[in-house]
């Protein structure tokens, strides 16, 4: 089942994809896409609907993140072998995490707004993980039963931001509109093995970034043995697990970063695709 949330900001809609990608309604459902409609019993009862009997969304509206009212958004950094010697970097002992601000987020085709003073913007096509159910002290035998669905996420960065503005990475993610989040979130028995999707991020019709969540350091069940054991996750919180190499700041001989008008086109099997135009504040 593919779940999205379509309208202007601050006032979207949930719906549901039909078999011939149709968007249909689901207010009559539901009241939105959030951690108080994502347990299985509230899954289970929109898998029933019949999408055919539903209204249908005319037109081609504005889609929205496909989760309203996240919790957490967690991100796990350099979980990549590959990704993580593209930077020089030591496969990590442990999941590296840090947080992104949830006013980082967008939906998946909102312009992304480079910041004032921004030397460095990045893109990062990530595989994302929505929580279903409140999960502490998980094992990873159980972790994927946590899970409401998967997601495609643009963990956009500003690599100076991260690593010269003393503190943490969360001060590069955190920019406003660099979250970008959607378009569908998929339940987890549509996806099935999460280890094993191919994923790609083009930036101006070249390819950038190709890979597969096959080559992850840390599974998303170790991901969220590990992250429920240091602390309570709820529906509704997102994790992002790592991208694959080709992000700009490990381009040879020198790093390549976005500029204003750069188009940003990301796809993660059976999740949908996102698309970003750069665009510079004020």
């Amino acid at each position: 089942m593919k779940l999205l949330r379509y309208g202007a900001v601050g006032a979207e809609k949930p719906a549901m994809i039909d078999e011939a990608g149709q968007m249909r309604d689901l207010s009559a459902h539901i009241g939105d896409i959030t951690g108080g409609t994502l347990d299985d019993a509230t899954l289970a009862k929109l898998r029933a609907l019949d999408p055919s009997a539903l209204p249908l969304v005319e037109g081609n509206p504005r889609i929205g993140a496909c989760v309203g009212d996240i919790g957490k958004f967690l991100c796990i950094g350099l979980n990549y072998s590959d990704h993580a010697a593209e930077t020089g970097a030591d496969i990590p002992e442990h999941p590296i995490l840090f947080f992104k601000a949830n006013s980082a987020v967008v939906g998946p085709n909102d312009d992304v707004m480079m910041p004032r003073g921004s030397m460095a913007t990045d893109w990062e096509v990530e595989l994302g993980v929505v929580i279903g159910k409140t999960a502490k002290y998980i094992s990873k035998a159980e972790a994927l039963d946590y899970v409401a669905g998967y997601c495609v996420v643009n963990d956009v960065s500003e690599r100076h931001f991260q690593t010269q503005l003393t503190g943490q990475w969360t001060k590069g993610k955190s920019c406003d509109t660099f979250g970008p989040t959607g378009p569908w979130l998929v339940t987890r028995d549509e996806v099935g093995d999460p280890q094993n999707l191919a994923m790609s991020l083009d930036v101006n019709g070249k390819r950038m970034q190709t890979g597969n969540t096959s080559t992850m350091i840390f599974t998303v069940a170790e991901i969220i043995e590990h992250l429920s054991g240091l602390f309570t996750l709820h529906p509704g919180d997102v994790i992002t697990t790592g991208t694959p190499p080709g992000v700009g700041m490990g381009m040879k001989p020198e790093p390549v970063y976005l500029k204003e008008g750069d188009v940003m086109e990301l796809t993660i099997e059976g999740l949908g695709q996102q698309r970003q135009k750069v665009g510079q504040d004020a």
